[in-house]
C-alpha cells in the first residue's frame, strides 16, 4: 500500500459525491492505516437528519479507542469532524452502539486497520444486526468474507444474536488475523451456477411469515434448497435472502420485513433483484462493488466486473484516492456490466 502525502491534514467535504456517513467511515478507516489526519465538514449535509447519528459517533469513538486519535467534535449531529490517530493496538474489543444502529458498518470501518496489524484482534459489537441501510450479518458472513479470503483476507465472523430495529440488542463477534500473504484478485467470471438456496428468519412475530416468503421465493426461482432459519434475540424482525453459490463466486441477495409490506411482497421484490443478477454477466452487485474497492487498493489491486456502478461506489473510490496512492477505473463492458480495475 503506497499512501499519499502523511504532513498534511486531509480537507474532506462530507457533502460531496453521494454525501453519506460511508465518506466518514472510509476516512477513518484510512486515516487509522495511513496516520494521515483528516478534517471533514459538513457531515451528512443532504440528509433529513445531518451530522453524526449514533452509529456514526460509535465508528468515530471505537477508531479513536484502536488507534488513541485525537479527536475534535465527536458529538451527536456535529457536522465537523477532526482526527488524527497515534498507532493502531490488536487486541481485544468491546463496542456497544445503544441503539438499532449498525454493527456491520462499526466492523467494516474498523476492519482495515486491524487486519493489518502483526496480531489478531478480536471484536464483540452490540446494537443492529440486520439494518434497511447497512448489509446484513447474513450478506458479510455468505458474500463479503467469502470474496476477501480470496484476497488473503481470514476473518472468522459469528452472529451472536440477531439485531432488528428499533431495539437492536443483537451481537457480532469476529475474529481478525494477520493479513500476511496478499493476493490480486482477478474475478471477471462467475463460473457455473452451483447451487441456489433461500433463507428466511421471523424473530419473536409469526414463523409463518418466513414460511410464506419460501414459498413464493420456491415458486419464482429454481431453488436448490429452502430452509427456515432460527435466529436467537429480544428484538422482533424479519428477513429473507438467497445465496447463490457459483464455482468462482458467491454472492447474496437480502431483503428485511416491513409492517406494511407483506411477507409475499417482501419474497416476489427480492426475487426480481436474484433475476436481474442471474441475467446479468457480473460479479459483484451494487453493494460488493462498494465493499471491494477498498482491500483492493489496500493489497495488490485487481480487476473485476460490476452489476452496476452507483454514486456510493464513485463517492467511495474517490475517498480511496485521497489517501491511497492507486488508481480506480470504472469502464462500461455491456449493458448490464462494468469492469473495475485497482492499480497500485
Amino acid at each position: 500500500m503506497k499512501t499519499q502525502l502523511k504532513n498534511k491534514t486531509i480537507q474532506i467535504d462530507g457533502s460531496q459525491g453521494e454525501g453519506g456517513g460511508q465518506i466518514l467511515r472510509t476516512a477513518l478507516s484510512l486515516s487509522m492505516l495511513t496516520g494521515i489526519p483528516f478534517e471533514l465538514v459538513n457531515i451528512r449535509a443532504g440528509r433529513k437528519k445531518p451530522g453524526l447519528m449514533r452509529q456514526h459517533l460509535v465508528c468515530v469513538q471505537a477508531s479513536q479507542r484502536i488507534s488513541n486519535a485525537t479527536v475534535e467534535g465527536a458529538e451527536l449531529h456535529s457536522q465537523r469532524l477532526y482526527f488524527k490517530p497515534q498507532q493502531v493496538q490488536a487486541g481485544k474489543y468491546d463496542f456497544h452502539i445503544g441503539s438499532a444502529g449498525s454493527t456491520i458498518l462499526v466492523l467494516q470501518t474498523l476492519l482495515p486497520a486491524l487486519m493489518m496489524q502483526s496480531e489478531s484482534s478480536q471484536i464483540s459489537i452490540h446494537g443492529g444486526t440486520h439494518n434497511p441501510m447497512a448489509p446484513t450479518a447474513d450478506f458479510i458472513e455468505q458474500c463479503f468474507l467469502p470474496a476477501i479470503q480470496r484476497l488473503g483476507i481470514h476473518i472468522d465472523f459469528e452472529c451472536k444474536r440477531a439485531g432488528f430495529f428499533p431495539i437492536g440488542a443483537g451481537q457480532i463477534n469476529a475474529t481478525i488475523y494477520p493479513w500476511t500473504e496478499q493476493t490480486k484478485y482477478i474475478a471477471q467470471d462467475r463460473g457455473k451456477l452451483l447451487d441456489t438456496i433461500a433463507y428466511a428468519s421471523a424473530l419473536n412475530i409469526p414463523v409463518n411469515i418466513a414460511d410464506r416468503e419460501l414459498e413464493v421465493l420456491n415458486n419464482k426461482l429454481d431453488l436448490t434448497e429452502r430452509k427456515r432459519l432460527n435466529f436467537q434475540g429480544i428484538s422482533q424482525g424479519n428477513t429473507a435472502f438467497v445465496v447463490l453459490n457459483y464455482e468462482h463466486h458467491q454472492q447474496v441477495f437480502s431483503a428485511l420485513g416491513e409492517m406494511k409490506k407483506s411477507a409475499e411482497k417482501v419474497a416476489s421484490d427480492l426475487a426480481k433483484e436474484v433475476k436481474a443478477y442471474l441475467n446479468a454477466d457480473a460479479i459483484a452487485d451494487e453493494y460488493l462493488t462498494d465493499q471491494l474497492l477498498l482491500p483492493l487498493a489496500l493489497g495488490q489491486g485487481g480487476v473485476f466486473t460490476a452489476q452496476v456502478i452507483s454514486e456510493h461506489s464513485k463517492t467511495q473510490a474517490e475517498m480511496i484516492q485521497k489517501f491511497v496512492d492507486c488508481e480506480i477505473t470504472f469502464t462500461p463492458i455491456k449493458t448490464d456490466a462494468w469492469q473495475i480495475k485497482v492499480s497500485i
